[in-house]
């Protein structure tokens, strides 16, 4: 048996690096194969089969097989070098660390979230200039050892125009993938409700309502007096769009905001604040993205638009990890079941859509011939990721799938 495994394995080696999952429920673009097989050759999706097969190499005995996540806005990053306020640790042990735990979650494409919003009260050293760039630069130096596959997405923080000089230097070096164009000032956009937002902080960092309503009023009084916001938007989106570089806006709240943004030239709308805004992001042709914790609990933490209601009325085209990656497995599960279009729809959030909004033509779907980025999951008891392939290549397994023809019987991974 030893040595008839053995040629088996070497049979595999010499055969382009081939390999055949079966027995899985497989999430195509527009359906669902109740129990198929795909195999992959040199890193791609080379064959897809409505039926098992016989003597593959990995058994799925049932679970699903969805395509890799990709994760268009993640903020960990920032906590995992920083996991205690005043506590920093090694960027590159904090980066790997957050790198085991994407793959663990399903996620194959990843794009760190990380802010550029100056050296304010409530930035910090986190969020400054100098320390982002550090984060982007070590990310960059990982790349090649890393699970995922990691790039970068620059938040931009509107009043914070010092920071479009380094903005533009990373832009010509090829280290940014994605800009966000961000305004934070409580009043609007994400913190349109004042009063919600000023009892939150002032539980957040233990001050009195009047102490923190001072803070606040001063940010509001500096961002009405704050000149050339204008101009500096429109100079830094144009940077982006010459360099192909795909433009964002985060917390749209108004029909005039989309509009505005829309002819900035940016293509997608982060966390749309209002039913309103995300209709008219939709009616403009832009995408919109949501996180996945806001559609697995339901409701929007800062009392903003439900990803399930923007799901159900048809205006939600991504789900992001946000703060929290394994939220988006359950998520799309969740998803799925509100709407007719059933669990191929859903996971377009987290694969297809995505790909499409960001120019990612080799990866999104299970398709012959693009990468073999894949998600293994059960859905009960608990929807749990068990393995994740980016490009064909096992970046995590939890020892639950078999390598034998009947599950139970032989090795595991």
């Amino acid at each position: 048996m030893l040595e008839r495994t053995d040629r088996a394995a070497t049979h595999r080696d010499q055969s382009k690096n081939q390999m055949w999952l079966s027995e899985f429920e497989i999430v195509l673009r527009d359906r669902v194969i109740a129990n198929g097989a795909v195999r992959i050759e040199d890193g791609r999706i080379a064959e897809i089969r409505d039926q098992p097969v016989e003597n593959a190499d990995l058994i799925g005995g049932g679970r699903l097989l969805l395509p890799g996540f990709i994760d268009m806005h993640g903020d960990m990053v920032e906590r995992e070098v920083e996991p205690r306020s005043g506590v920093h640790v090694p960027m590159a042990i904090g980066i790997a660390e957050l790198d085991k735990r994407l793959a663990s979650c399903g996620v194959t494409t990843a794009y760190a979230a990380l802010s550029f919003i100056g050296n304010s009260a409530t930035a910090a050293l986190l969020r400054s200039e100098e320390h982002t760039s550090s984060i982007i630069e070590t990310i960059t130096g990982l790349k090649d050892d890393l699970l995922v596959d990691h790039r970068i997405h620059a938040r931009f923080e509107v009043t914070f125009t010092a920071a479009v000089g380094v903005l533009k230097r990373l832009m010509d070096a090829g280290k940014l993938h994605l800009v966000s164009l961000m305004d934070h000032t409580p009043g609007q956009g994400q913190y349109r409700d004042v009063e919600l937002y000023i009892a939150r902080l002032a539980k957040e960092r233990g001050m009195s309502i009047a102490d923190v309503s001072e803070v606040v009023g001063k940010r509001m009084a500096d961002r009405n007096g704050h000149g050339g916001v204008l101009g500096t938007l429109q100079s830094l989106s144009a940077f982006a769009r010459a360099r192909g570089i795909v433009l964002a806006s985060h917390d749209d709240d108004t029909l005039e905001k989309v509009e505005f943004v829309h002819g900035l030239g940016t293509v997608l709308s982060e966390f749309p604040v209002t039913l309103e805004a995300a209709r008219e992001a939709r009616r403009l042709g832009m995408y919109t993205a949501m996180g996945a914790p806001n559609a697995l609990r339901g409701e929007s933490y800062s009392g903003n638009l439900s990803a399930r209601q923007a799901y159900e009325a048809g205006l939600l085209d991504m789900l992001a990890s946000d703060y929290h990656p394994a939220s988006i497995l359950p998520a799309v599960l969740g998803l799925a079941e509100l709407r007719d279009s059933g669990l191929a729809k859903a996971a377009a959030l987290t694969s297809a859509n995505p790909a499409a909004a960001l120019g990612l033509t080799d990866r999104g779907a299970i398709e012959a011939g693009l990468l073999a980025d894949l998600v293994v999951a059960d859905r009960q008891p608990v929807p749990r990721v068990r393995a994740t392939f980016r490009a064909g290549r096992m970046i995590y397994g939890d020892g639950t799938l078999s390598r034998s023809p009947s599950p139970g019987n032989g090795k595991r991974l």
